[in-house]
């Protein structure tokens, strides 16, 4: 079945899937920006990424802008670099800050991971992978209870999900990626 969901979402020109997704970006749109879920969208990219049908585990369907940086023109003086007030990007990916936003809302829970779900003119959708890491079920699962140590507090914010290791640059080895390790910030944000 979940081989079949993939291709499914693999060729989104087909008119199926164009109809389908038409209907859903309309109800979506009139929805809050953080909805949770009680089925993923895409179970088989939820599964891959971890996903179980099981207690602990909780999605989110995040709606976010698309668009860049708005920023004011600067009141002082500025050299002319530092007077731009278009064409600036976020320094993350909008997946990345879509997980924070999530994580935000619930502060009790773990990101584990994301998907994008669909995408229109004005706005992009995610759907969060969350996990209750005092939840007993999780605890006792040896293939997952590694989220419950402290290490693992709050990685969305220090970038150790997927998008926060992508965002960084942290997919990359050898030639081109010196200085991208140990962290962006140790090399005074010259790796990306």
């Amino acid at each position: 079945m979940y081989k079949y969901v993939g291709k499914f979402w693999k060729n989104r020109n087909t008119p199926e899937f164009k109809a389908l997704q038409r209907d859903r970006l309309i109800v979506w749109r009139k929805e809050a920006t953080i909805v949770r879920v009680d089925k993923p969208t895409r179970i088989d990219r939820a599964r891959i990424l971890g996903y179980k049908a099981k207690q602990g585990y909780v999605l989110a369907r995040i709606k976010l802008r698309r668009t860049r940086l708005r920023k004011s023109r600067p009141s002082q003086g500025r050299h002319t670099k530092g007077q731009a007030i278009r064409k600036i990007q976020p320094g993350k990916s909008f997946r990345w800050i879509a997980e924070e936003r999530v994580a935000r809302k619930y502060p009790n829970l773990e990101v584990l991971n994301s998907y994008q779900v669909g995408e229109d003119g004005r706005y992009k959708w995610y759907e969060i992978i969350l996990i209750d890491p005092h939840h007993p079920v999780i605890i006792k699962d040896p293939r997952i209870n590694w989220i419950c140590e402290g290490a693992n507090r709050r990685r969305v914010f220090r970038g150790l999900t997927a998008a926060g290791k992508k965002s960084r640059g942290l997919t990359k080895k050898g030639v081109g990626a010196e200085k991208i390790r140990p962290s962006l910030r140790a090399h005074k944000r010259d790796g990306k």
